[in-house]
């Protein structure tokens, strides 16, 4: 059996949301699309399918407007900024813009939080969530290389530690 490009994506459709994989119907707001950037960036890395419902139906998109909306939340609302890559997919006749964010070397990555407060964001299962203090003080050792410091954290801690390294 032969695969095509619509029928890779349909795949990935039917897998759903989840720790690499974020489904929005249209990008409304930078600042919020920057949390998602920042979260993947931070996580795991993952693919945001732009014109997709959270029920995975195909809504469709103006890509080129929403590619401009992700520009602008990676350029002007994540610090470091957040660099991705992006494709466009056409199913049924509608357009579908993929997002592709790699885990960063750069950790931690901020983006302004509903108080316009910069916060660094890490992806658990489908949501964003602010990162722990302490995953954001081990990320900034990590890239200092410190040698010999010691953490001491609980067993919620050591799993989010898992997810994230």
């Amino acid at each position: 059996m032969s695969f095509n490009d619509s029928d890779i994506l349909r795949e990935k459709i039917a897998i759903g949301e989840g720790i690499n994989l974020d489904f929005k119907h249209s990008i409304k707001d930078s600042k919020k699309i920057a949390r998602s950037l920042a979260a993947f960036a931070n996580t795991q890395g993952g693919s945001l399918l732009v014109g997709v419902r959270d029920n995975g139906s195909i809504a469709g998109v103006n890509s080129d407007e929403e590619y401009y909306m992700i520009e602008t939340a990676a350029l002007l609302y994540t610090k470091p900024n957040v660099k991705f890559e992006h494709k466009n997919w056409v199913i049924d006749g509608k357009n579908i813009l993929e997002i592709v964010v790699k885990k960063s070397n750069e950790r931690p990555h901020y983006a302004p939080d509903q108080n316009d407060e910069l916060k660094a964001y890490i992806r658990v299962q489908d949501e964003n969530f602010i990162a722990h203090k302490i995953i954001v003080d081990y990320w900034k050792r990590k890239q200092k290389d410190f040698k010999g410091i010691k953490l001491i954290y609980d067993d919620v801690v050591e799993t989010l530690f898992n997810e994230i390294s």
